[in-house]
């Protein structure tokens, strides 16, 4: 009976505090009257002399340089913030990022923060605290109940909701500046974190590309799936207090960050980055692709409306080469066989991710694992990145025995179209996340790009190979010396394992 009774259980009591899709949203959209800002007139003398239709681009690999530049930018903005992440931890980083934001919208700056909800457990207090801000307001893509079971098994009864995420990720001030790529907000992602580093890309924008973002972030912070966090958080007693004792804490952390080889590496590059680089950017024409917010509803988004379908044009557009950052690669069959298709016509396919030993969703291994052998038989060239690989950003906290981690999502194709975002090449961005990225058609930044992977893939990563039995085969660099490994490499019996467990579960369209 019991057995019985017990999901009718589940389902009324994670529905105890549910979400209310219908509450009421205040109507708000990218200001268009901000070409009196500082930022704006800085903008206006970059663009002079260009292209209407082009934008301005600044790659940032380095974890110091993406930090340095969200700190300034918040630190510079007059009119607006405009937030979209599918992650912001609590730790270093994440409070230093939620301070600046504060501190904006102290100073007058409209906030809008826009956050997916897998990730903010334990954090409600301090978002009704923020949003209790006159100037500052939060929205929760498809957020979780918050049932008298909890988050996780009020998610039971709401999978097929819940499963749907929002993994974009945008930062755009005065509707002048943006920046959008792969990184969440998180230590790990800056070079912050002492016991893992993520290598990671972003790109700063500027020009016609910057209202292409706002348009994006204007679509999901209206659609039905974004919630004001009143709609389904219980509300605090003292809002005041609460924001007052929030805000007293980031200035104590701040207090205890500033001194630190860290904090002044950022303060350092902040101001060159942002004042002082007038000649780094790239100006190119571009397209921004993204899914619509209707994707994070099964069954309601048109497949013409997903981001699957403009990269599926650039990529068979394809005459000469393509290589692929990826760190979740999990091919589909259709996927892994029009890769082996391009390279059997005679275009040069490379595909980076992460070794076993580097990557931090093992499951996602076990998705990949099976396409390594058909892709390396078509001649395809696979590498894996080594969880030794120097992250650029990471010297200041960085200590010995960190693990290293591919986060960037990019390709670029015939040295010349270079693709930055939030896509991983697996199943879950492609039709269920909700993902963006730029398309940049430059031939510039796609020599710079292919010449920074061939540097460094014979320290940073394994190549891949099959040896005469059908056997992987891993090959690379140890201590100077050329070096094969037979199983995986910088792996123990028991990850080796896990990850071949992984590969039997029926998990893969989730990966």
């Amino acid at each position: 009976m019991i057995k019985k009774l017990f999901p009718l259980i589940v389902v009324l009591l994670s529905g105890c505090t549910s979400v209310d899709f219908d509450y009421p949203r205040t109507q708000s959209a990218a200001l268009s009257d901000t070409s009196d800002t500082y930022v704006a007139r800085k903008v206006a003398s970059l663009a002079e002399g260009r292209a209407k239709t082009d934008s301005g681009f600044y790659v940032l690999v380095d974890g110091i340089d993406a930090a340095a530049a969200r700190f300034r930018l918040a630190d510079i903005a007059e009119r607006s913030i405009d937030v979209q992440y599918y992650l912001i931890k609590r730790d270093s980083v994440g409070q230093e990022f939620l301070y600046s934001l504060l501190q904006a919208a102290d100073r007058g700056v409209r906030v809008r923060l826009m956050i997916d909800d897998m990730f903010t457990s334990g954090y409600d207090a301090d978002l009704m605290a923020l949003d209790s801000h006159p100037n500052f307001e939060i929205r929760i893509y498809n957020p979780f109940n918050r049932g008298l079971l909890g988050r996780n098994l009020g998610a039971v009864a709401n999978f097929r909701r819940v499963n749907r995420r929002m993994h974009n990720k945008s930062f755009t001030i005065d509707n002048q500046v943006t920046i959008i790529g792969g990184r969440n907000i998180a230590d790990e992602y800056f070079g912050a974190r002492t016991d893992s580093a993520f290598g990671d890309m972003d790109v700063i924008g500027v020009g016609p590309i910057v209202q292409d973002v706002s348009n994006m972030f204007d679509s999901y912070w209206r659609h039905q799936a974004a919630v004001p966090v009143e709609g389904f958080i219980k509300p605090l007693k003292d809002s005041a207090t609460v924001l007052n004792e929030l805000r007293e804490h980031y200035v104590v952390h701040n207090a205890e960050m500033v001194n630190t080889p860290y904090a002044e590496a950022v303060i350092e590059r902040a101001y060159e980055l942002v004042e002082s680089n007038t000649n780094g950017f790239s100006w190119a024409p571009y397209k921004l692709i993204y899914d619509t917010p209707d994707k994070g509803i099964k069954g309601k988004a048109d497949p013409a409306d997903l981001i699957i379908a403009p990269l599926r044009d650039s990529l068979v557009a394809v005459e000469r080469e393509i290589v692929i950052l990826s760190p979740y690669f999990v091919p589909e069959k259709v996927f892994r066989d029009s890769l082996i298709a391009i390279q059997k016509s005679g275009v040069k396919v490379q595909i980076v991710t992460n070794s076993l030993a580097a990557n931090n969703q093992k499951t996602v291994h076990g998705g990949y694992a099976p396409a390594r052998k058909p892709l390396l038989k078509a001649g395809v060239e696979l590498y894996e990145v080594r969880p030794d690989a120097r992250i650029a950003g990471t010297e200041y906290v960085r200590s010995d025995g960190a693990r290293s981690t591919l986060h960037t999502k990019s390709y670029v194709l015939d040295r010349r179209e270079v693709f930055i975002g939030s896509f991983n090449f697996d199943p879950r961005s492609a039709y269920i996340n909700t993902e963006m990225g730029v398309l940049i058609d430059d031939p510039l930044m796609g020599e710079e790009f292919v010449a920074r992977i061939e540097k460094a893939l014979p320290r940073q990563v394994w190549s891949l190979s099959l040896d005469k039995k059908n056997r992987l085969v891993w090959q690379g660099m140890k201590d100077g010396e050329p070096v094969t490994y037979s199983k995986e490499p910088m792996t123990g019996f028991w990850a080796r394992l896990m990850a071949g467990f992984y590969r039997m579960l029926p998990i893969r369209g989730q990966l």
